[in-house]
């Protein structure tokens, strides 16, 4: 279903469907738009089921992770200093090396670092991956379960084994019911219905304070430039937010959001079937003004990503996005 439009002039150029799934405190689906129950790779905003499998390995305390490292395996960096260094300081805590990695270089997500980079003619290696900070956590929780680290992130290998019976216990599914395909960070990756993305979300956020989900939700909301980074639209959601709200992008335009309110926690998962991440934020934005999240002060914090506005190479405006739509309230 269309949840958003761009605009060129007064031209329609593009239409962008997607779908919403809202659930409350039970798992139940409180608020939909389009299907709710899509089959969705999540992508990267899975990594916090996978740093879940991570903790229950041990790693965290064996090899000395800080929130601001948990933070990180959450993440999908932008390659920003303060990111590469932690992640070589991670694989330093568990002997692990960079050579050990097994995903890839890639240009960073930043515009600010990938002019930097030019400027220096730098070449990106593994641990400039924005998922650097999952595999460091991958490869020190192989360490930590006395497995191999040559292959880690192969399918058959005893941590990913791990990794995917603690997902499909993270979403309540049974290890049959989620799908694995491998990420473009070179992980396994699942898929699963997209309202069990929300439950997933609302479960972090229902935590008690002393389970391994809300040191997830501590180290994510306390560290949200961990997260994503400078300018980023996780890093000023959450920022936004505060502690309330959770949040995770994932490629291809997944989003998944955790949030405390007095009245019960609930999640909130999103997915654009084009894969445009302006359109993704945009559509967020426009859950959490339709559902009341926060004050507006809050929401208003986002308004660059709630409606933006195009520009040509002269900086012209061209058109604009138009996101409406309504959900659908199962209550």
């Amino acid at each position: 279903m269309i949840a958003a439009t761009l605009y060129r002039g007064d031209v329609i150029e593009n239409t962008h469907a997607a779908h919403v799934a809202v659930v409350d405190a039970d798992g139940r689906l409180i608020h939909s738009f389009g299907d709710p129950q899509r089959v969705t790779l999540p992508r990267s905003a899975a990594k916090p089921a996978q740093a879940l499998a991570i903790i229950e390995t041990g790693a965290l305390e064996r090899f000395g992770f800080s929130d601001e490292d948990l933070a990180l395996m959450c993440g999908s960096h932008s390659s920003e200093p303060r990111h590469i260094e932690r992640a070589l300081a991670m694989l330093a805590k568990s002997n692990a090396s960079e050579s050990d990695l097994r995903c890839g270089g890639h240009p960073p997500i930043s515009d600010a670092v990938f002019k930097d980079w030019i400027r220096r003619d730098f070449t990106p290696t593994a641990v400039c991956s924005n998922c650097s900070g999952k595999h460091a956590g991958m490869l020190a929780g192989a360490r930590a379960i006395n497995a191999p680290l040559a292959d880690y992130n192969l399918s058959g290998h005893p941590l990913q084994v791990h990794v995917k019976r603690t997902v499909a216990r993270a979403v309540d599914l049974a290890d049959d019911q989620v799908q694995w395909a491998i990420d473009g960070c070179n992980l396994p990756t699942p898929a699963f219905p997209l309202d069990r993305l929300a439950r997933l979300f609302m479960k972090i956020a229902a935590a008690p304070e002393s389970s391994p989900l809300a040191r997830i939700h501590r180290a994510m909301t306390s560290h949200p430039e961990l997260v994503a980074g400078e300018g980023r639209f996780c890093t000023l959601l959450m920022q936004a937010f505060g502690g309330a709200l959770v949040g995770k992008t994932g490629a291809d335009a997944s989003y998944a959001i955790g949030v405390r309110r007095e009245q019960g926690p609930i999640g909130i998962a999103v997915k654009v079937e084009d894969g445009n991440t302006s359109v993704v934020n945009a559509v967020v934005v426009h859950v959490l003004d339709a559902l009341g999240i926060g004050t507006q002060q809050q929401r208003d914090a986002l308004a660059a990503f709630r409606n933006p506005p195009t520009r040509n190479t002269m900086n012209v405006p061209t058109g604009r996005l138009d996101v409406s739509f309504t959900l659908h309230n199962h209550q």
